[in-house]
C-alpha cells in the first residue's frame, strides 16, 4: 500500500472505532484516533505479521505499551483477519468477553497483556535482545503515548536498547499533546523527547504530522533500513483526529457518546474525501 491507500484504510478504521466506542459505551477513543495511522501504516504495509503466521518464530512483534488504546487495535486485528471484527465490535467491554478495555492474549495477535503503563519499551528491549541472541531478523515495534513517558521504567529500557544497540527495536511515541487530566505538559512536561531518546543512543525520526500514513510510511522505511542504534519514530498527532468536537480536547480521552455525537462523528467521517 501506498501512503494514500493507508490513509483510506485508516479511514475506515476510524469508523470501525466509533461503532465500538459507541455500542460499547466505552473505550478511549481520543487516543485510538490519534493512535490509528499509526497502527495503518504498521501492520498493513510494513510489519511481517499476518493471522497465518501468529505463531510464526519468525514474525514481527507488536507491542501496545499505550494499552488502552485497545479498541483501535482490536479493530485493526480484526479487519485483518485475526478474528470476527463485527464480534469485537459488538462485545467490546461487555460482560464474558474477551475483548476487554487492555489487550490481553487471548486475543489472537496480541503477544502481551498491556495497560499499565511505561513496560512496553523494556519488553520490547528484552524481546529484540532474544532475536539477537537466536540470529534472528524479526523486529520489534513498541507504540508509547507521551502522557506515558511520565513513567521511570521506559528510561531504563530506552538506556538499555542504546548500550545493546538494538537496531531491530523501534519503538513510537503517539505525541497527542493530551492526557487523561490535561495537557501533557501541565501534567508532567516531557520534552524534549527526541533528544532524550537520541541521548539513550536512538536513532530519531519526527513525524511532523503523525496523522499522515505517507510521512510515517517515510519515517518506518528509514528506521528499518538504519543499522547500528535502535530508532524512534516521534509522531505529533491530534487526539480525537477526524472528529471535530473531539480535536484537541482532553474530555475525550476517554468519554462516551451521545446519539447525536455518534451520527455527527460518522457523518464527519462519511464526508472526508481521499
Amino acid at each position: 500500500m501506498n501512503g494514500t491507500d493507508l490513509n483510506k484504510k485508516a479511514l475506515k478504521l476510524r469508523k470501525d472505532i466509533i461503532e465500538m466506542v459507541y455500542r460499547s459505551g466505552a473505550g478511549h477513543v481520543g487516543g485510538d484516533l490519534s493512535v490509528i495511522d499509526i497502527l495503518t501504516t504498521l501492520y498493513y504495509q510494513i510489519m511481517n505479521v499476518a493471522p497465518d503466521k501468529k505463531d510464526d518464530p519468525g514474525r514481527d512483534r507488536f507491542l501496545l505499551s499505550k494499552g488502552h488504546c485497545a479498541d483501535a487495535l482490536y479493530c485493526v486485528l480484526g479487519d485483518k483477519g485475526y478474528f470476527n471484527e463485527e464480534e469485537a465490535i459488538e462485545t467490546f467491554s461487555r460482560f464474558g468477553s474477551k475483548y476487554i478495555g487492555h489487550p490481553n492474549t487471548d486475543v489472537a495477535g496480541v503477544e502481551i497483556n498491556s495497560g499499565s503503563l511505561g513496560h512496553g519499551i523494556s519488553v520490547g528491549v528484552g524481546m529484540a535482545l532474544a532475536a539477537k541472541m537466536d540470529h534472528r531478523d524479526y523486529r520489534i515495534y513498541v507504540v508509547c503515548g507521551d502522557g506515558e513517558m511520565e513513567e521511570g521504567s521506559n528510561y531504563e529500557g530506552m538506556m538499555a536498547a542504546g548500550h545493546y544497540h538494538l537496531d531491530n527495536l523501534c519503538v513510537t511515541v503517539d505525541v497527542n499533546g493530551l492526557q487523561i487530566s490535561g495537557a501533557t505538559k501541565d501534567v508532567m512536561c516531557s520534552d524534549d523527547l527526541a533528544k532524550k531518546f537520541e541521548d539513550f543512543g536512538f536513532n530519531v525520526i519526527e513525524v511532523t504530522d503523525g496523522n499522515d500514513c505517507g510521512q510515517l510510511l517515510a519515517a518506518y522505511e528509514a528506521a528499518k533500513a538504519y543499522q547500528g542504534r535502535p530508532s524512534a519514530v516521534i509522531a505529533h498527532t491530534i487526539k480525537g483526529k477526524g472528529i471535530s468536537f473531539m480535536e484537541n480536547t482532553a474530555s475525550w480521552h476517554h468519554g462516551v457518546m451521545t446519539k447525536e455525537q455518534y451520527r455527527k462523528a460518522i457523518k464527519e467521517l462519511e464526508a472526508v474525501k481521499i
